[in-house]
């Protein structure tokens, strides 16, 4: 069943069950798994690991690419396994045991993660646990619907286990584009100089001694919890298009656009599905995670091409586009996370970047990870790679939350993730501000005026005439800047 899956002959003698497996790691180790974003995770491996530590406790420090689907994390988390997480994750359980300070969370831009494992900054990957569509002759690892930290797991780590899942289809061979950048201080360019630019190899390249245990499964992806565009992110989606035809009447823009990068969720999702209601064509897509949109403005003739390192999909979208994915295929590249996010690959292409916001303040900072300032809700993710780097900072969020009694635009942001200099443009259904050119004074008029619910804006307005009474280059009033998170901890309502 699994011979055609594992073209090294002497390594299908590696074939054991999860629980073999999962005995290869031991107590304190630092785990690199596969997954990005609910998508080709391993899957057996963590199962059994969970299960063993009812009868052997033991504690990992897990790395993944971004969040694991089909509750991984959290029966990791609630059978104590997991000690230490990072870079990311968007699992309630986890997020309730971070918060409870019983998992020690670092929340890492996502183009780091490897980086510092290279350099020894952060202890180095005992065991890598990958999902597979196969292995070559060579022992080359074919990944399945992300790549993520992969490879750099499996090329750092002293044992790698491979789960070959046979719900994949052999048509994944080809789509990866593996490309390890060489060390600091005298790195070569990543010679990726247009979106479909293919430089490495579409396996992940490592001796098969390495590979100590291969693992059969079948399980699918689980599917994404995607909501269809509604009033809300329609209008998002409207004042963003009206913006880029502004931009290309004034000839910063081709109706191409730029390549586009969007983050995971609900709300990017429906902009970027917003498009294909406009006269853009040929647009091409540079970015970490392929949604639902991607093919949708696929199928709407609008979208030519997208790399990306990972494709997460809605149950109905995903299983129209494996049922026909050889039509998709020359069309999509997947990528280590470390060059879809690179700084120096997302400068030099010049994409254009919406990431969404928790919330945004007067000035421009956003926070797009914790709420109330305290408690984290998934990570910053690759949004700050993207930000900071675009030729387009964009960042979308509805303008009220909890009906209304949560002003998405604050006086001063409870947490900073992205600050003022890495945001270009802020959008909610109530309008655009482009901060471009733009003073801390003069933003602050825009963002109230443009993006703020007219139920908190006279209250915003308020609030800043006041605080220039203060002076200075960016006023507020130290004694209230943070006094609308405090009367809703008190009040339930800002």
């Amino acid at each position: 069943m699994y011979e055609d899956r594992i073209r090294h002959g002497a390594l299908r003698d590696k074939v054991v069950s999860a629980a073999e497996a999962a005995s290869l790691i031991r107590d304190g180790m630092v785990v690199g798994m596969s997954g990005f974003t609910r998508a080709g995770e391993a899957m057996a491996v963590p199962l059994a690991l969970a299960e063993r530590a009812k009868t052997d406790p033991l504690k990992i420090t897990l790395l993944t690419g971004a969040s694991l689907g089909h509750d991984l994390d959290k029966i990791l988390a609630e059978a104590k396994v997991t000690a230490r997480r990072m870079p990311f994750q968007s699992d309630p359980g986890l997020r309730r045991a971070i918060n409870a300070g019983e998992v020690m969370f670092i929340d890492q831009h996502l183009s780091e993660t490897v980086e510092q494992l290279r350099r020894g900054q952060i202890p180095g990957v005992d065991v890598a646990v990958i999902e597979a569509v196969a292995i070559t002759s060579d022992g080359g690892i074919i990944p399945t619907t992300s790549i993520g930290n992969s490879a750099s797991f499996a090329i750092l780590a002293d044992k790698v286990i491979v789960e070959i899942n046979l719900s994949q289809p052999l048509s994944f061979e080809g789509l990866h584009d593996v490309f390890i950048p060489t060390y600091a201080p005298n790195r070569m360019p990543i010679p990726v100089v247009t979106v479909d630019s293919r430089i490495g190899t579409p396996w992940i390249a490592i001796p098969p001694e390495k590979i100590a245990a291969i693992v059969i499964t079948e399980k699918q992806d689980s599917a994404a919890a995607i909501s269809a565009p509604d009033d809300e992110t329609r209008a998002i989606a409207g004042h963003l298009i009206r913006f880029f035809e502004g931009e290309m009447a004034a000839g910063r823009l081709t109706k191409r656009l730029a390549p586009l990068q969007a983050g995971i969720g609900t709300i990017a999702n429906a902009v970027l599905h917003g498009l294909i209601a406009s006269p853009f064509e040929d647009m091409r897509m540079y970015s970490e995670v392929l949604q639902d949109s991607t093919f949708d403005l696929m199928d709407a003739g609008k979208l030519s091409f997208a790399s990306g390192s990972s494709i997460t999909l809605s149950a109905g979208c995903n299983a129209r586009v494996m049922a026909q994915f050889d039509r998709y295929k020359p069309k999509l590249i997947l990528r280590p996370q470390e060059i879809s996010n690179h700084p120096e690959v997302v400068r030099r292409l010049g994409l254009i970047a919406i990431n969404t916001a928790l919330e945004f303040d007067i000035y421009g900072n956003v926070n797009s990870t914790h709420v109330m300032g305290t408690n984290m809700m998934n990570g910053i993710g690759g949004s700050g790679d993207f930000a900071r780097n675009s030729m387009l900072s964009v960042f979308v969020t509805k303008s009220i939350a909890k009906a209304g009694a949560i002003s998405s635009v604050v006086p001063m942001v409870s947490h900073v993730d992205h600050t003022e200099h890495d945001v270009d443009i802020l959008v909610t259904e109530q309008g655009l501000a482009d901060l471009r050119g733009l003073a801390p004074r003069e933003r602050a008029v825009r963002i109230i005026a443009s993006c703020a619910h007219p139920d908190w804006r006279a209250g915003l307005g308020d609030y800043y005439e006041r605080a220039l009474s203060f002076g200075g280059h960016t006023p507020h009033i130290l004694e209230e800047a943070l006094s609308w998170h405090v009367r809703l901890r008190k009040t339930g309502r800002m």
